[in-house]
């Protein structure tokens, strides 16, 4: 009996032993702290949200690709067939699940997410600058569900930052994942936190702004039918009286040295900084600039424009032939939109003899680069220029379009009739098809197009032969086509690019997502 409580004595020794053992080692880690601890100062919170603008600016390249090159605006241009496989690719339907557009845009988008759960999770609102920080958080998340949404129909809603057990997540409800995008945007535009400009011309305030959270929930509205909500929601914008249609010359509305101009709703900002020019590295303007090492003889300098670029997505005749169908060949807004090859050569350049590139016989003028865009201390890779993501034209088109679809014809007249008499053109009563016509024409190559189609239904009948040849343009001028080589069915808008695919990178990665019909 002695023995075995001898026993007893030293086991319940032993565990006090290692409890103490484990008080003494119980030491707060040096140098670590919580993530609500981190985020707990205004700097802290505004470099989280900085992340985002970060993010947003980091995925241009792609974004603008794809919204852009699947629609009828353009070609995938270049100098040759095969110059860009990607872009020919997406803009002949021919493209996979694998294609790097997608998979960018897609990973780009939960990025943004990401970094927005992560605001709304560990900033806490006890300031005015996080109060903010906040709200903008939810614009970000809900301009990134706004195109997840309508480009891949089904994606996973993830509304805080993730525990290693909720990776796996299923295919979003669309019912719930527009019932969040409204949520953010209309408690953002709530808060009272959100910057507003002083007034028309103020070109400080370079954050997105409450006007702008308006406007895409107008858009939300808008691609879901709830057209009297839509209306509504942009009429909050235009009765603000802070944006207004620029009054200058067109074109001068992209250049870019008009930064936040009265039409801007929201820019990816960039500075100018000679000691980090390449921070300014912009890809995209020299893919789309004019394909310069066509024009050496009588190069594209003698037009005013910067001396490299690749000549990827030039416009189609189609697009053109809709121009001069509404405003004539001497059309003001054509003519500070597009240019075509004769007008190029009567200005002073003209592609060199023998020469060839992939081209209906028709420039964008209003995305060129000029000279002076190009910073001394640069090269021609690197430029000060904002990426614009909406302008107020935009905002007037889809408030025509929800006054129209909610019964309100005479607002949905005089918002198409603003954008209309800038362009230097007669009234009109507004319409679907006149409505559809003005937002190709005014917002062409503006990342509008291709979606429009999809929510109109008109994409499978504009879009069903794209692929199937190329235009190939000589010095000369003479356009012929030649087969792609696509088999037939394997080209063209087809039922199942009503969405995209989502990325085969995310299929495998997480099992539990579906893929979309015909993937």
């Amino acid at each position: 009996m002695k023995r075995i409580t001898l026993i007893y004595l030293a086991a319940i020794a032993m565990v006090f032993t290692m409890l103490s053992c484990e008080d003494e080692l119980d030491i707060v880690q040096k140098g670590a702290i919580s993530l609500e601890e981190y985020y707990g100062s205004d700097e802290s919170a505004e470099g989280a949200v900085t992340a985002i603008y970060g993010e947003l600016r980091g995925m241009m390249y792609n974004y603008k690709f794809l919204k852009n090159i699947c629609s009828d605006d353009v070609w995938a241009g270049g100098a040759d067939r095969g110059d860009n496989n990607d872009l020919e690719k997406m803009n002949e339907f021919t493209f996979s699940a694998e294609h790097g557009f997608l998979s960018g845009c897609f990973q780009s988008y939960y990025n943004i997410i990401y970094n927005a759960n992560i605001v709304m999770q560990y900033i806490q609102p006890d300031s005015d600058v996080k109060k903010q920080m906040i709200a903008e958080a939810k614009v970000f998340r809900a301009l990134a569900y706004i195109d997840l949404i309508s480009l891949w129909g089904t994606p996973p809603l993830v509304d805080h930052p993730l525990d290693p057990s909720e990776y796996q997540k299923t295919n979003g409800d669309p019912a719930e994942l527009w019932a969040l995008v409204e949520t953010d945007l209309t408690e953002a535009i709530a808060s009272g936190s959100l910057m507003e400009k002083s007034g028309v011309n103020d070109k400080s305030v370079y954050r997105v702004t409450k006007q702008f959270a308006q406007t895409l929930l107008g858009k939300a509205y808008l691609y879901q039918g709830k057209n009297s909500e839509s209306a509504a929601a942009f009429e909050s914008v235009i009765s603000s009286n802070l944006y207004a249609l620029y009054e200058g010359e067109y074109d001068d509305i992209f250049a870019f040295s008009n930064k936040n101009n009265s039409e801007s709703m929201f820019e990816v900002n960039r500075v100018v900084d000679a000691n980090n020019v390449w921070d300014n590295f912009d890809f995209w303007h020299l893919m789309i600039h004019f394909r310069t090492d066509r024009f050496t003889t009588k190069p594209v300098t003698a037009l005013g424009l910067a001396d490299l670029g690749w000549g990827f997505c030039l416009p189609q005749k189609e697009l053109y032939d809709a121009f001069v169908a509404e405003e004539g060949e001497d059309g003001y807004r054509l003519n500070r939109t597009l240019k075509t090859y004769e007008q190029i050569q009567e200005m002073g350049a003209s592609m060199d003899a023998g020469k060839t590139i992939i081209a209906e016989g028709y420039f964008f003028w209003k995305t060129r680069i000029t000279k002076d865009a190009v910073p001394a201390a640069g090269s021609n890779f690197t430029w000060d220029h904002n990426v614009r993501i909406m302008r107020y034209a935009d905002v007037l088109l889809m408030a025509a379009e929800a006054n129209l679809l909610a019964g309100n014809q005479s607002k949905a007249d005089t918002y198409l009739n603003k954008v209309r008499s800038r362009a230097k053109l007669e009234n009109k009563t507004a319409t679907m098809e006149a409505i559809k016509t003005e937002r190709r024409l005014e917002l062409c190559f503006e990342d509008v197009r291709y979606q429009d189609l999809i929510r109109w239904g008109d994409a499978e009948s504009a879009l069903s032969a794209q692929g199937k040849e190329y235009p190939v343009m000589s010095s000369n001028g003479a356009v012929t086509f030649k087969s792609t080589g696509n088999s037939e069915g394997k080209y063209g808008f087809q039922e199942r690019n009503t969405l995209f695919p989502f990325p085969s990178t995310e299929i495998q990665l997480n099992k539990n997502i579906v893929q979309n019909p015909g993937w």
